[in-house]
């Protein structure tokens, strides 16, 4: 079946079979590895991506269903060659350990701060709930999401004053 979808802003045809996982396409026809593979039954959220500005785990969803959707992944974070302001509050407030976990919780992030810029604590615990970490007991996580949310939210409410 041709597949036909915006990918990281980038329209995209493809010859696959609509019965594969969106995370095997991505990894295996796309070359796209950074969403991680790991459960492989929707627990762990490593392999959260975008479509069309809601997470969903990669490897539940099927690849005929992205047909005319939009998909960000992580590797369209990056802003012209430059870290996000979410990438980069990760690094800053050492959110990253082993690194596996960290495609899937920035997408979940990404997607709460296009729904939300101002989230409270509580609101970024729910919207990681779904994303397991191994490594952390979460809190770096937490204030690097706070931390690009302020920086996000700030910019935002600068443009509109102007």
């Amino acid at each position: 079946m041709l597949l036909r979808c915006i990918l990281n802003d980038k329209p995209v045809e493809i010859e696959a079979d609509p019965t594969m996982t969106l995370l095997d396409l991505l990894r295996e026809k796309l070359h796209l590895t950074g969403t991680k593979k790991s459960c492989g039954v929707g627990e762990c959220g490593a392999c959260t991506v975008l479509v069309d500005g809601e997470p969903v785990n990669s490897c539940l969803y099927m690849a005929g269903k992205i047909q005319g959707k939009t998909i960000y992944t992580v590797e369209g974070l990056a802003e012209d060659g430059r870290l996000s302001a979410l990438q980069q509050s990760f690094l800053d407030h050492h959110a990253v350990q082993c690194g596996f976990c960290t495609p899937g919780m920035l997408m979940s992030a990404k997607a709460l701060l296009l729904h939300n810029p101002h989230p409270t604590e509580q609101e970024i615990r729910r919207a990681l709930s779904g994303n397991l970490c191994r490594c952390t007991g979460y809190t770096a996580i937490v204030e690097a999401v706070q931390d690009a949310a302020d920086k996000l939210g700030g910019q935002a409410d600068a443009a509109a004053d102007q």
